[in-house]
């Protein structure tokens, strides 16, 4: 069965989504346990392609592409997952901090971690810090992350962080966007800092101990 996940995650990459919900059918058909499918077939898919974008030798469509189909082979599994035979590894909570509305690389980020098994909550755009905080204490997630485009409003993130960490201590908090670079995670006081999304899941998994 190894060699049709492996199939399965080649035409994940290869954008083709017909494949991908047979291929996903027929293992479900064949009793591969959900979370089998997810982790040996969709999720080291989309890490190999993660790690060829941050190299610089994959683009931005080609991300985008596989991120939609691999939604495609979650939808089959969406059963599974209801019935709780598919685990995510971790929760992700991440917004756009206030001030700022632009979001296609908070998407992207969103996409990626999802094809990496996370569950993302997804707060949008224009968060407050109090929104982050709210939120933070409703979802009680595993890793929160901070995206900004613009250097207005990268210095929301310190607030939302400092509120964050009165809320809890330990809290891992992952900041990135344009104007962000290492030194200014640093200064925050941030956990983790990534210079693009598929950067940003190796970090966080990282920061979780997940390898």
């Amino acid at each position: 069965m190894k060699a049709e996940l492996t199939r399965l995650g080649d035409a994940l990459l290869a954008g083709n989504v017909e494949e991908v919900r047979r291929l996903t059918q027929e293992a479900l058909r064949l009793g591969v346990p959900p979370q089998a499918i997810l982790d040996t077939g969709m999720r080291p898919a989309m890490e190999r392609l993660g790690e060829r974008f941050s190299a610089g030798l994959a683009y931005l469509p080609e991300l985008l592409l596989a991120a939609d189909t691999m939604k495609e082979g979650m939808e089959v599994l969406r059963p599974a997952v209801l019935r709780g035979e598919v685990r995510p590894e971790a929760t992700l909570l991440i917004g756009t901090v206030e001030g700022d509305i632009h979001d296609i690389g908070k998407n992207l980020v969103r996409m990626m971690f999802e094809g990496g098994g996370f569950r993302v909550i997804d707060l949008g755009i224009d968060v407050t810090c109090e929104g982050f905080v709210e939120a933070y204490r409703r979802e009680q997630p595993d890793l929160v992350g901070l995206s900004a485009l613009l250097t207005t409003t990268i210095g929301q993130m310190e607030k939302v962080i400092r509120l964050i960490r009165a809320e809890d201590p330990r809290a891992r908090v992952l900041v990135g966007g344009a104007p962000v670079r290492q030194a200014f995670a640093d200064r925050i006081g941030a956990s983790g800092y990534a210079p693009d999304a598929a950067a940003a899941v190796k970090v966080g998994r990282s920061l979780l101990g997940l390898g």
